[in-house]
């Protein structure tokens, strides 16, 4: 019999923490809520944690034997052999449909409809093919992260600031290169084959003007006369000294002994995790409060 446990840890739910995305467009248009965005919101942030669940599922089982040779992901229930390959896939199917469910009956957006697809065939054959072309795995992965943006945006009907957009883009970007880097540096090209394309110099390259990319693209969100007018002051480009001081936190973690996963590195370390709250507080107090 398969073990709750051992179903929490195939569906991961700590990597739930991505779809926080999905609660942008909300989080920055508080003065405009009523009910049905809300609503909208949390039924499109469930939907959207069970298919990246099942993608999840999908990927081990298609990982299966580079995982097992991997000192972290060995301990996963399809690599370790705890959860069978066939019930992973109904598992895997279930969840499908009951997000696919929850948009069509539920949310009736079509464009929320269309990236939910998107997002999952785009997963499905970066599984399959695209995760071991170099470059376009880096791109598909990034891909995900914006995907969840636009459907944050679609199913509430609110728009993105540009800057905004652009600035999760290349927040995205850090972190992927970021996660390519270290897999190198701590298991060559052992767990992944298109580690071999790459080198550290060229990914701590990019990783760097990723980062130089979000910071300028924060700041200009912060000045920007849309931001400024919806939220009644100028006070949010005070907030900049300590996303970079969050951004520095994150690269001291991730040029240590990490393996680069940006969900073990936003997770695990209490000083970032402490500076992240206080930065959201300080966000909170400047935009809907003073």
């Amino acid at each position: 019999m398969i073990k709750i446990k051992d179903i929490l840890n195939l569906i991961r739910i700590k990597h739930w923490i991505k779809n926080v995305l999905i609660i942008i467009p909300l989080f920055f248009s508080i003065p405009t809520l009523n009910n049905s965005i809300i609503l909208n919101t949390l039924l499109g942030l469930f939907s959207f944690c069970l298919i990246s669940s099942s993608i999840y599922i999908y990927n081990d089982i298609c990982d299966k034997d580079l995982d097992q040779k991997h000192k972290i992901k060995s301990n996963r229930p399809i690599a370790k052999g705890v959860i069978k390959i066939s019930h992973a896939y109904i598992i895997m199917i279930v969840l499908l449909i009951i997000s696919i469910t929850i948009n069509i009956i539920f949310i009736h957006n079509i464009y929320g409809v269309a990236l939910i697809f998107i997002y999952f065939i785009l997963n499905i054959l970066y599984s399959l093919k695209i995760k071991n072309i170099p470059m376009l795995d880096i791109i598909a992965l990034v891909s995900c992260f914006i995907i969840r943006l636009l459907y944050g945006a679609f199913i509430t009907n609110i728009v993105i600031s540009k800057w905004l957009y652009l600035t999760v883009m290349f927040i995205s970007f850090f972190m992927v290169f970021g996660k390519r880097r270290n897999e190198i540096i701590m298991q060559k090209n052992i767990s992944r084959k298109v580690l071999k394309y790459y080198n550290e110099n060229f990914l701590d390259k990019y990783m760097n003007i990723s980062l130089v990319l979000s910071l300028v693209f924060y700041s200009l969100w912060t000045i920007d006369s849309e931001t400024v007018l919806r939220h009644g002051n100028d006070y949010i480009i005070y907030t900049v000294p300590l996303v970079f001081i969050i951004f520095m936190r994150y690269s001291l973690i991730l040029e240590g002994k990490s393996y680069g996963d940006p969900v073990d590195i936003l997770t695990t370390d209490k000083i970032l995790i402490y500076l992240i709250i206080i930065y959201l507080t300080i966000l909170i107090l400047i935009m809907y409060i003073l």
